[in-house]
């Protein structure tokens, strides 16, 4: 078999800087073909995606990857940590990636190394400084941030590093291939230009941060200029047909209800809240039924603004402690959202050389011949999966409906690239 890529993303939407770095990915590797483990249809940051999950897929297959593979929504909406650990299960157990490459602002592999090692050994000194952070009340990064770099004792020259989400996603993506042994090798491409939450346009770069919030603002011949043509007719064919999420708001009174029926015991077992918080949680929406002030009455030095979206999305999707333990400890199923001729021969090659690997896709197929014999913690994620696509659905002007995980067939469209649509 040839060199395969592995690439993690959001594609959110999928913009000329992850064309940049699919490009630069392959030159680096020599990699003849590309997967790219996506997330669906919410995010790490604790966001929906601007458009569902096959849409980003088409995105993605356009701009030169073969293979689209979903990552589980518990994933997905998990902490940096367990989002990369999915991801990495998912590449190492196709047995046919023999690369992954990853965005990061920190060029110098030895020193993204030197932090993961840290994290993945965990030695007591490491963890006493941890430790000793957290009681002074700081969150979970920040206490990480500052623990590392007393242990290291090089302030200036880890602090930068550890100021960006890049670079910690790059930390864990290597702390997971450590974890699981894996052979595959890691490279880094340099972000083009801007970084992950910056607004600007540089050099017909933007942020999919930037570019969320051009579409929020109608700024459509800015959105133009920073992303690919074909991510752009399918920006607007959802403008049109009142399929575009622009943000958590759109699922404000769903969550808002969701939280405010819950008991408080119920909210204390989602996943992240911890020490009470969900006191605070119930409180906060308890004295209001706006997203925005919701939010604002919960966040703290200790609880970050993504880290209470992702729990507010863990109550919408009924997603609780024990499925994120759960997620921590199986191996994840392959469900496929998109590919092209060359993905179809990498999927041809996956079932050779790994014949137990159980991929997904036709959900109605695999539910009706295969999933019985998966375990309950397996079965529980993929029904996850297919609730957050109905639950997504809500966020839509018109045209929501349920099943759309059934309804979406693999087809071919004239630039013969196969595709999910429906």
């Amino acid at each position: 078999m040839d060199k395969v890529l592995g690439i993690v993303a959001e594609y959110n939407p999928f913009h000329n800087g992850h064309m940049y770095h699919i490009q630069k990915s392959k030159e680096a590797t020599g990699s003849d073909y590309c997967i790219c483990v996506m997330s669906g249809n919410f995010t790490q940051r604790g966001e929906p995606s601007i458009v569902d999950k096959w849409s980003k897929a088409y995105m993605a297959i356009c701009g030169g990857v073969d293979l689209v593979i979903e990552l589980p929504v518990v994933y997905s909406l998990s902490s940096a940590e367990n989002f990369a650990s999915g991801a990495i299960k998912i590449l190492n157990n196709l047995k046919v990636v023999t690369d992954i490459s990853f965005g990061a602002e920190c060029e110098d592999l030895m020193l993204l190394n030197n932090i993961a090692d840290i994290l993945y050994k965990e030695k007591d000194e490491y963890k006493t400084l941890l430790n000793n952070e957290l009681k002074k009340g700081m969150s979970y990064p920040i206490a990480r941030q500052n623990a590392i770099i007393e242990y290291l004792g090089e302030d200036e020259k880890y602090k930068d590093i550890l100021n960006s989400s890049n670079n910690i996603l790059a930390i864990e993506y290597l702390k997971a291939l450590k974890r699981q042994k894996s052979s595959i090798i890691p490279n880094i491409v340099s972000r083009k230009n801007v970084f992950y939450n910056e607004y600007g346009i540089v050099d017909n770069f933007a942020s999919a941060t930037a570019i969320r919030k051009f579409m929020e603002d109608k700024e459509y011949s800015k959105v133009k200029q920073v992303v690919p043509e074909t991510t752009y007719q399918i920006l607007e064919e959802n403008f049109k047909k009142g399929s575009l999420i622009l943000g958590l708001e759109q699922y404000e009174k769903e969550i808002v209800y969701t939280l405010r029926k819950m008991k408080t015991i119920d909210i204390a077992d989602l996943p992240d809240v911890c020490e009470g918080l969900e006191f605070n949680i119930k409180r906060a929406v308890g004295e209001s039924n706006k997203l925005k002030e919701v939010i604002r009455a919960i966040k703290s030095k200790r609880y970050t603004q993504t880290r209470i979206q992702r729990i507010l999305l863990y109550a919408l999707l009924d997603i609780n402690k024990t499925m994120m333990e759960d997620s921590k400890e199986i191996e994840p199923y392959i469900r496929v959202l998109a590919f092209n001729e060359k993905g179809k021969k990498l999927i041809s090659e996956i079932k050779t050389t790994n014949p137990y690997i159980k991929i997904i896709t036709s959900v109605g197929k695999f539910l009706a011949n295969d999933f019985r014999n998966m375990g309950e913690p397996m079965q529980n994620m993929l029904y996850k999966d297919m609730f957050a696509t109905d639950v997504y659905t809500m966020g839509y002007a018109k045209d929501s409906r349920t099943n759309l995980d059934f309804i979406h067939k693999m087809s071919i469209n004239r630039n013969a690239l196969i595709f999910s649509c429906y």
